[in-house]
């Protein structure tokens, strides 16, 4: 029996050293290290999938999370401004803080001087990167290198595992993009500056923004401009996240017919929504249609 219990013990002992302590700063990045870390890995995410992830409130639950975690793993490129002060917050100095956007290639980086003027802007490039699910497979990469180096043990199961998933974008890549070849090149209206590696990806043309400038609530005289645009460019669809205000949006489809398409831009961002392949499929679904 005594030899029994030992054993257990053992078991036990290395089971729960052999996990890595996760947090994520979006559901989405949860999702992914879901995917290739499995049952070797702890993970909890920050940000709900129907926030803003550009703002969220600093609580001390969330700096509770971060100190008993080993990585934060964040999108970067200053969209996450509240997550220095929760890493402060967590006094946890073993805690290492994981990147996912230094090996993306980096669009709408400006070039001069970025002031408040200039609307919500990033100064290091445009952060919503994870709508390209390309970039979602460079993201998968760092996120199977940055556990194995903490796990050395278990490197061959998350390297199966990024591998596995990599496949199986692949497959769902070519699929999405046949899916919108039939809006190759056809203008549309988004709501928010979100969608630049989306459309470029698939070839979609970004006509304008509901927003006057990124983070900048619409006004009347911008929905007047839109209108006109929607009107003149015969603009049959507008896109937005579904955590924002479809006030304008309404009323720029009432005045011209367009059809408003609120849509999710993380995981669990709307029921039954809860994995990256999911949201894609439902947006690349909603535009088509």
């Amino acid at each position: 029996m005594k030899k029994i219990i030992l054993l257990a013990l053992f078991f036990i002992f290395n089971l729960t050293f052999a996990q890595v302590n996760v947090v994520t700063t979006t559901s989405t990045i949860y999702d992914l290290v879901k995917e290739i870390g499995k049952d070797k890995v702890e993970v909890d995410y920050l940000c709900r999938g129907d926030q803003d992830p550009h703002f969220l409130e600093v609580k001390p639950s969330y700096m509770m999370k971060l100190r008993k975690a080993d990585m934060l793993m964040k999108i970067g490129l200053g969209l996450e401004m509240w997550a220095q002060q929760l890493i402060d917050g967590s006094r946890n100095s073993k805690l290492e803080v994981v990147d996912l956007s230094i090996d993306i290639s980096k669009k709408e980086v400006p070039t001069g001087k970025v002031d408040a003027s200039q609307g919500d802007i990033h100064p290091y490039g445009n952060p919503h990167y994870w709508l390209d699910p390309e970039n979602v497979k460079v993201m998968a990469k760092e996120i199977y290198e940055a556990l194995s180096d903490k796990d050395s043990e278990n490197s061959a199961f998350y390297k199966k595992n990024y591998e596995a998933y990599s496949k199986k974008l692949d497959a769902k890549i070519s699929e999405w993009k046949n899916k919108l070849s039939a809006l190759k090149d056809k203008p549309i209206v988004f709501f928010h500056a979100s969608w630049i590696y989306f459309a470029e990806r698939f070839g979609i043309k970004i006509a304008g923004y509901v927003e006057p400038k990124p983070g900048i609530t619409p006004t009347p005289s911008h929905n007047a401009d839109v209108i006109n645009l929607v009107k003149k460019n015969k603009i049959t669809k507008i896109v937005m996240e579904n955590f924002y205000s479809d006030n304008a949006p309404n009323q720029i489809a009432e005045k011209t017919g367009a059809k408003v398409i609120k849509v999710p831009v993380n995981v669990y961002g709307m029921e039954g929504v809860d994995t990256y392949i999911k949201m894609m499929d439902y947006i690349i679904n909603q535009i088509t249609k």
